[in-house]
């Protein structure tokens, strides 16, 4: 059987027997009409072999529900069979569509974001340009702001000994800079970077008042005791007058994993430090006199700074914050107040009405190009400590207001 392509023209071609079969049922029934008299159905019958002649050709269309002779059309409805056209493919043009917009949004949010952050670098260093070179106050009396936020160490930003005395010596020496504010928000950090830094501010000959953040304790409060005035807010943590040296004990992990360690040292406590053994009851005695000693020097920077006696100051060294409130009351601050409150008093113990603030930052004496240098080099370690600092340097610039914050 060969169907055509269109089934409205399929068609079953008969053999010749068929035809025979069907010119003999035609002179069958027209022998029955006669029998019968019935005129109308004999013209009829006699018809018949012609109709089944052209059969041949052009075969009947099947009734809804009649099955198709031999030789008729296979209808579809009749349940013939049918050769359907192969179903189409769905097509995944849509997808690629989507593919496409999501790829041109992106492509938009990726030049908004770099024409944006390439006018606001353009703009901050339109802005240090003007300020970051600056070294005298350009508006008459002048409140000097110093931030020293974050770990306190020595990184050369504002919260290491060597950024601090740099800021500081640029207030001493411009006579417009009548008084300093330290905005304070350190959890404290090295004792000797602590220590340092108080003797600068100490040794300071212009008003210096502290504005505390959330966070004012340990060696940044060894700092701030040094202060002529300090504001505290309500929930301010200040305090935590006191010395840690942390050592680690891991030779019962060691030996857990099966790890020993062979140190060779030059004397018996020289990797008392390391961690790989437990400390002998000498060197903990011997560390606990350093912690001892160093929170002494602490005790004692404090009671001078506060004017309160040392024995007051031991009291409260407990190694505990207290909020802003018992400070005031203790005596480890002066009054609870912003950093608007703490200019108002620089400006008052200066001996002026009112004055422009400036921030006083280090210069950004490195740029994006030697940050990239920095981290090419390979013979430096570059640690968390190191891109903090850096960060700290390239973000670094003055501003000046005439507005108190």
């Amino acid at each position: 059987m060969m169907p055509n392509s269109n089934w409205q023209n399929d068609m079953w071609h008969a053999p010749q027997d068929e035809h025979r079969q069907q010119a003999q049922a035609a002179g069958a029934a027209k022998e029955a009409a006669d029998a019968q008299g019935a005129p109308r159905q004999t013209a009829e019958a006699g018809h018949a072999p012609a109709q089944a002649a052209q059969s041949t050709t052009q075969p009947a269309r099947p009734m809804a529900g009649q099955a198709p002779a031999y030789g008729g059309y296979a209808s579809p409805a009749a349940g013939g069979m049918v050769f359907a056209a192969p179903p189409k493919q769905k097509s995944h043009t849509w997808i690629v569509a989507l593919v496409v917009i999501v790829l041109l949004f992106a492509l938009i949010f990726f030049c908004i974001s770099s024409c944006t952050s390439l006018v606001s670098s353009t703009l901050g260093q339109a802005t240090s340009l003007t300020t970051v070179h600056q070294t005298v106050a350009t508006s008459g009396p002048t409140i000097g702001i110093i931030e020293v936020t974050g770990t306190i160490q020595y990184d050369g930003t504002t919260s290491s000994p060597e950024g601090l005395k740099s800021q500081l010596d640029r207030a001493e020496n411009d006579p417009n800079i009548k008084a300093v504010v330290l905005r304070v928000d350190s959890g404290g950090g090295t004792s000797t970077a602590g220590e340092e830094m108080a003797i600068y501010v100490r040794d300071f000959s212009k008003p210096v008042v502290v504005s505390s953040a959330s966070l004012n304790a340990s060696a940044a409060y060894e700092i701030s005791s040094q202060a002529d005035y300090i504001f505290v807010d309500e929930t301010t943590a200040i305090g935590s007058i006191g010395t840690i040296m942390q050592m680690t004990d891991l030779s019962g992990l060691m030996e857990m994993l099966g790890i020993k360690m062979e140190m060779i040292v030059s004397s018996p406590s020289k990797d008392a430090s390391f961690g790989y053994r437990p400390l002998t009851d000498e060197e903990r005695e011997h560390y606990q006199a350093m912690v001892d000693q160093i929170n002494q020097t602490f005790i004692d920077k404090v009671a001078a700074g506060r004017n309160m006696s040392v024995e007051d100051v031991t009291k409260l060294a407990n190694g505990m914050t207290y909020t802003g409130i018992d400070a005031v009351q203790n005596g480890l601050a002066d009054e609870i107040g912003t950093l608007g409150a703490a200019t108002a008093k620089a400006c008052e113990l200066a001996d002026i009405d009112e004055a422009a603030t400036m921030y006083l930052r280090p210069a950004a004496t490195t740029n994006l190009s030697a940050l990239i240098d920095y981290l090419r080099s390979e013979d430096e370690n570059i640690s968390v400590s190191d891109l903090e600092r850096l960060a700290k340097e390239l973000e670094g610039y003055d501003t000046v207001s005439s507005n108190d914050e």
